[in-house]
């Protein structure tokens, strides 16, 4: 299954920021800490080609510390940079601009030694939408400065941002990549609200969650909605969810697009607890 979905304006942005790319010390790219692996844009590493970059796993208060720090231990074993945020609550923000000063060490010693003034890093923001992107913004600059919202393709064009006497940054627009070969990675980003809701049947992704929660994360899904047991067919997790939470239509017939509207809202609003859709072992099975 080939997932297509690629606006006019993510064309435009990749070729904008091939151009602006000289004007940044280092890239940021910002992705989901819940999917790590699907979050990342696989044309950012020839994008970005040799530029330092720095790996920032956003909404970490939703994801499994320990997958989040599984991946972290991963990345840093192939010498990248990461580190787990949470724009919302605040979560490691301070740790960003530091981060970026040590990736960025041999540069600035090298200025200093010609006898250049001290000045902001210039950084440019990249990631897929929906990844909070302006909200990280905002929390950095602890003023709005960037228009939010939590539906992907909030900010359309590229903007620089003067943040504050450390930093600045060059906002640019969600950006995905033509089509998902990998169905998985279509779901995840799905069922995590990257995509908008029109690409993909709603039954699919809330059925593909609950056969992933019922594997990984049970206990989570027998407290959140008063199971006692976990029937083997999907459907009828999904049957009895309705009936516990009264989505029902006349004649007592299971109302669907309710308890799907119920199940994905409240995953995507981590009414669940904090889970990871992927672990570092995805890449594993990728290269074999």
């Amino acid at each position: 299954m080939q997932i297509q979905w690629f606006p006019g304006h993510m064309t435009r942005t990749l070729r904008q920021v091939q151009e602006k790319l000289r004007y940044v010390d280092i890239v940021f790219e910002l992705r989901d800490a819940r999917i790590p692996y699907s979050s990342s844009n696989p044309k950012i590493d020839s994008i970005c080609q040799n530029k330092p970059r720095l790996i920032l796993f956003n909404k970490a208060k939703m994801a499994d510390d320990k997958v989040t720090n599984a991946w972290i231990n991963y990345y840093k074993g192939q010498g990248i940079t990461c580190l787990a945020i949470d724009s919302i609550s605040g979560y490691n923000i301070d740790k960003i601009v530091p981060t970026a000063k040590n990736i960025l060490k041999d540069l600035f010693e090298k200025e200093k030694a010609k006898g250049m003034k001290e000045r902001p890093i210039k950084a440019l923001i990249l990631g897929i939408p929906n990844v909070g992107k302006s909200t990280l913004i905002n929390t950095l600059a602890k003023r709005k400065v960037a228009q939010t919202g939590n539906k992907p393709g909030v900010t359309k064009n590229l903007q620089w941002i003067n943040v504050n006497n450390e930093l600045m940054l060059l906002d640019t627009p969600g950006v995905l990549w033509p089509k998902f070969d990998d169905k998985e990675v279509g779901l995840k980003l799905a069922v995590t609200g990257a995509i908008k809701d029109e690409i993909l049947p709603l039954d699919t992704i809330a059925l593909y969650a609950l056969s992933f929660l019922k594997q990984h994360y049970p206990e989570k899904l027998l407290a959140r909605y008063k199971l006692e047991t976990l029937s083997e067919d999907n459907i009828e997790i999904m049957d009895q969810i309705a009936l516990n939470r009264g989505c029902l239509l006349p004649g007592k017939r299971i109302h669907y697009d309710r308890v799907i509207d119920i199940i994905l809202y409240e995953i995507r609003n981590d009414l669940l607890g904090n889970i990871s859709w992927e672990t570092p072992d995805i890449l594993k099975e990728k290269r074999d």
